[in-house]
């Protein structure tokens, strides 16, 4: 007798092929596919929550230290960056 279930589709997690970069509990993701490294989200954080990774691109190093002011993702000229609100 033959298998009748259709057969799963292959779905490509971004953050484990490292499109994205999203460290634990962080509110801050950086699409690195987008990321040019300018620098201009690291300049503009109040916390210094970002830094630039190995490669010169964006990255939350301290992401415990973010207060979600939205400088970083307002700033992003290739929209690199989103922050997610928590909900109170």
């Amino acid at each position: 007798m033959e298998n009748t279930q259709p057969k799963k589709k292959k779905v490509i997690n971004a953050r484990t092929a490292g499109v994205i970069t999203k460290e634990k509990k962080s509110p801050v993701t950086v699409f690195k596919a987008w990321c040019k490294g300018c620098g201009i989200c690291i300049a503009f954080c109040p916390q210094g929550v970002l830094d630039f990774d190995e490669n010169g691109k964006s990255e939350p190093v301290h992401p415990e230290k973010c207060i979600q002011c939205m400088q970083c993702e307002l700033r992003c000229p290739d929209f690199a960056i989103t922050v997610n609100k928590e909900e109170e």
